[in-house]
C-alpha cells in the first residue's frame, strides 16, 4: 500500500514567477510538496506562502553549506517562508526541493514545514519553518523573488 497519494501537479508552460495550489481537499494529516525547478538566472530565493497570507506570520531557522563552510541563520516576522535564503542560481539548471507539512489540516495549531533544496555544485539546505496561523493549509504558492520558473 502507498504512504503517498498525489493530489495536484503542475507543468508550466510558459515561464512565471510563481505557482498555486489551490483546493487542497483536508483530507489528509501531512502534506509533501516536491517541486523541480529551473529559472532563467539569478538568484532563487525561493518563497512559499500558505492560504495567500502575506503578512509578517512566517519564521524560518536555516542550516546551509557549500562543501566547504556551513552557515545557520533564522528569519523571524516574514512576510513568506524563505526556503532557499542564501540565493542559489537556478539559471538553466533542474533543481528540487522538497517541504513536509505537518499537521496541515489541523486547526488548533500553528503550522510546522521542513523543507530541504541541493543545487549542484552551489548548496545544500535544511529549514525548519512555522506559519503562525492556526487555519488549514488549503492553497499554497511558490514564488521566486527575482526571476521566472523555466516552462517545462
Amino acid at each position: 500500500m502507498s504512504t503517498y497519494q498525489p493530489i495536484a501537479s503542475q507543468t508550466l508552460s510558459s515561464a512565471a514567477a510563481s505557482v498555486t495550489f489551490s483546493g487542497i481537499p483536508q483530507t489528509y494529516t501531512d502534506l509533501v510538496l516536491v517541486s523541480n525547478v529551473s529559472g532563467s538566472g539569478g538568484n532563487a530565493n525561493l518563497r512559499v506562502t500558505l492560504n495567500s497570507d502575506t503578512g509578517s506570520n512566517y519564521s524560518t531557522t536555516a542550516l546551509s553549506g557549500d562543501g566547504t563552510s556551513a552557515v545557520s541563520n533564522r528569519s523571524t516576522s516574514q512576510t513568506a517562508m524563505l526556503v532557499v535564503q542564501t540565493g542559489a542560481s537556478l539559471n538553466g539548471a533542474w533543481t528540487t526541493y522538497t517541504s513536509h507539512f505537518m499537521n496541515y489540516s489541523n486547526t488548533t495549531t500553528n503550522k510546522t514545514v521542513l523543507s530541504r533544496f541541493s543545487a549542484a555544485g552551489s548548496e545544500s539546505t535544511a529549514n525548519v519553518h512555522l506559519w503562525r496561523n492556526t487555519s488549514a493549509v488549503t492553497s499554497i504558492t511558490i514564488a521566486t523573488s527575482t526571476n521566472n520558473y523555466a516552462s517545462g
